[in-house]
């Protein structure tokens, strides 16, 4: 028998792809980016727990006065007293340049499209800026870790090195506890300490057993194995992120702080709220404009801050190496 001669519906004058005339179906569902999880601002700078936050009215930048400890003596009879110095110095955080995020939408394009893309532009806008202020703190974090003392004679940052933290779970466990134990000799205060982990090494110390287990946490359960999650270390807070540095990062044009630096060896960073902080100008904000020149609308979503170092006693860094 021979083989019938089918007519393809699909097909442009029978020859070619035979789905070529089918239609799309539109699925109502857009299949948008996902967002990222920012932890050290996800753009709104009044909640922003982990680290430090002023805002000012005008200027270039703000500065954060230091002072040191007052000295205790014995006093000689008959002798005296003249008052004793104490130390000061100061803090500073510039202001960025204007960071900006922008999309230009075509009236024809807008007009033939069949489902809505302003909203998820403006989302996409948001989160763009958000997500580069997340990194420029945690790069941040490390580097605050590597800074000298801010008043001579008082405390610097802190590296711990363990070729282990990149690989085995309790040995992460025990470097927060060493990191924890550098900030109690520093007298940092033991509320609001944090530590942030890329998911490897997370995941790394929810496989802990020091980490989760009850003998280990006094009879409470410190996380959970089947969420992949653990809580606290030595009263640390433990974070995730894939926004902690793990390369040799360069200077960005328009940056007036320092954020660059190798981060190659860079496994985690423990930190109090005070180690970093940020000074705002101008707020997160989205301008939209129709432009009849361009037959378009192009939008905007911008911000002038900046990020700098304050308490370099307050930070620790784990290094593999």
């Amino acid at each position: 028998m021979a083989n019938a001669t089918v007519s393809r519906l699909g097909q442009q004058n029978a020859t070619g792809d035979a789905l070529a005339l089918f239609l799309k179906v539109f699925a109502n569902e857009i299949l948008t980016a996902f967002a990222e999880a920012n932890i050290m601002f996800n753009g709104d700078l009044d909640s922003a727990p982990m680290h430090m936050v002023r805002t000012i009215e005008s200027g270039k930048s703000a500065q954060f006065p230091a002072t040191w400890k007052a000295a205790a003596e014995y006093h000689t009879p008959g002798a005296e007293i003249v008052g004793a110095a104490i130390k000061h110095n100061e803090r500073t955080i510039n202001i960025d340049g204007l960071l900006i995020s922008h999309a230009f939408i075509s009236n024809l394009d807008e007009a033939m499209n069949h489902y809505d893309v302003r909203s998820i532009y403006t989302t996409e806008l948001g989160r763009a800026l958000a997500r580069e202020a997340d990194k420029n703190l945690l790069q941040l974090a490390v580097l605050c870790a590597r800074t000298a003392a801010t008043i001579t004679g008082a405390y610097g940052g802190t590296q711990l090195t363990n070729a282990a933290y990149d690989t085995t779970a309790d040995a992460i466990a025990q470097g927060i506890y060493d990191a924890g134990q550098a900030m109690d000799e520093k007298d940092i205060p033991q509320t609001d300490r944090y530590c942030v982990l890329r998911p490897k090494h997370y995941n790394l110390l929810v496989q802990s057993s020091k980490a989760l287990h009850r003998d280990w946490n006094a009879g409470f359960v410190n996380g959970n194995y089947a969420d992949g999650k653990v809580f606290k270390i030595d009263s640390v807070m433990i974070k995730k992120s894939n926004h902690l540095p793990n390369s040799n990062l360069a200077q960005v044009t328009g940056t007036n702080n320092t954020y660059h630096g190798d981060f190659t060896n860079t496994v985690g960073v423990v930190f109090h709220k005070t180690a970093i902080g940020t000074v705002k100008l101008m707020d997160l904000a989205l301008e939209s404009a129709y432009d009849i020149r361009r037959q378009g609308t192009l939008f905007v979503a911008k911000y002038a801050m900046g990020h700098g170092i304050l308490r370099p006693e307050s930070a620790v860094e784990l290094k593999k190496a």
